[in-house]
């Protein structure tokens, strides 16, 4: 069966008032010494002996995926697999294909076995970004993993073992989604046995220069001028830690900072006036969505596979996607 997850009451990071015993510098690969990351790491340490669904909120770019991590890695399950799932990024038509797995001939395309996320991580942690993004009819599913450990995979009927870990994030409001009936109440106390509210970078800009340091020397940047460290702490960074690690590789590429609130990567000339042109308020809202992240995919797939030469294991890396996500996008797209 799956793992044993006991019920306990939701907890916030606001709860706690700070460590026991000394302060710490980092957690895993989150690090800040704000009394703000104290309290997180309190209650990371407080978890390291329980294996419950953990739900993470915060804004994009706070680091949800680091703290997935940290979970897992002081946990028992600890050398097991991770595998992260971002449920935005996925195809609406294939999604529980890609979530849960399919047979061979279950539907159009379907050439070959596939065990899924959930397979994948099969006896580890299945990491959940953006479970809001999840659809109504895919969500009793997951409910049935949590609540009996067990699924079936698309075209079959029967039942597998769901023992992973579940641990899911979210930059929206999934109780405002409760609200408006997109997204089940049942499902969403299930995945909230805790809950962590990850801070803003803009809530603790003591713990600018520490990460400043830390990505700098990741990017290859042997001292970091204090007069640049001065003027990132003065930025309120919207776009938090991402944000700040993009300002940094424009440093480490030109030698200066970007200016305030310029994201690198994140605007492309003209991409306001071609999504103008391109929306037909005739048309449903989740069918032009659907239609940009397709062509968006596939120009983002044949850019990588040229980049890296065909190369999976560096393209993976780059696009940050599992190996077998990534083989089953090439396959889906003609591009395998």
């Amino acid at each position: 069966g799956g793992l044993l997850v006991l019920a306990t009451v939701p907890l916030d990071v606001e709860d706690f008032e700070g460590t026991q015993g000394r302060p710490l510098a980092q957690y895993g690969e989150l690090r800040g010494t704000s009394p703000l990351m104290q309290r997180l790491y309190t209650l990371l340490e407080r978890l390291e002996g329980s294996l419950v669904n953990v739900l993470i909120e915060g804004e994009s770019g706070t680091g949800k995926e680091l703290v997935a991590r940290a979970l897992h890695d002081h946990s028992a399950l600890a050398g097991r697999p991770f595998v992260a799932v971002n449920c935005g990024a996925l195809d609406r038509a294939l999604i529980r294909s890609e979530l849960f797995g399919h047979k061979k001939g279950a539907f159009t395309g379907a050439a070959s076995e596939s065990i899924g996320a959930l397979g994948e991580a099969a006896g580890g942690t299945l990491f959940l970004d953006e479970v809001g993004e999840l659809p109504l009819d895919v969500q009793p599913v997951l409910l049935r993993v949590l609540e009996s450990g067990t699924y079936s995979r698309v075209g079959e009927t029967k039942e597998r073992p769901a023992r992973v870990r579940v641990i899911a994030a979210t930059n929206r409001s999934l109780q405002s989604d409760v609200e408006e009936g997109t997204f089940r109440q049942d499902l969403y106390y299930r995945l909230m046995v805790v809950r962590l509210s990850l801070p803003p970078l803009r809530h603790r800009p003591e713990d600018i220069p520490v990460l400043a340091r830390h990505l700098a020397a990741n990017l290859g940047i042997e001292r970091l001028p204090d007069e640049v460290v001065a003027e990132l702490q003065r930025r309120s960074f919207p776009g938090n830690v991402r944000e700040l690690k993009h300002a940094l590789a424009a440093y480490a590429a030109l030698g200066e900072l970007p200016e305030a609130g310029t994201r690198p990567g994140a605007r492309v000339e003209g991409l306001d006036a071609m999504l103008r042109a391109f929306v037909d308020l005739d048309r449903p809202y989740a069918e032009l969505k659907e239609e940009i992240v397709e062509r968006l995919t596939r120009v983002y797939l044949e850019q990588l596979l040229e980049r890296t030469g065909g190369n999976r294991s560096e393209a993976a890396r780059i696009a940050d996607l599992q190996r077998g996500y990534l083989r089953r996008l090439l396959e889906k797209y003609g591009l395998a």
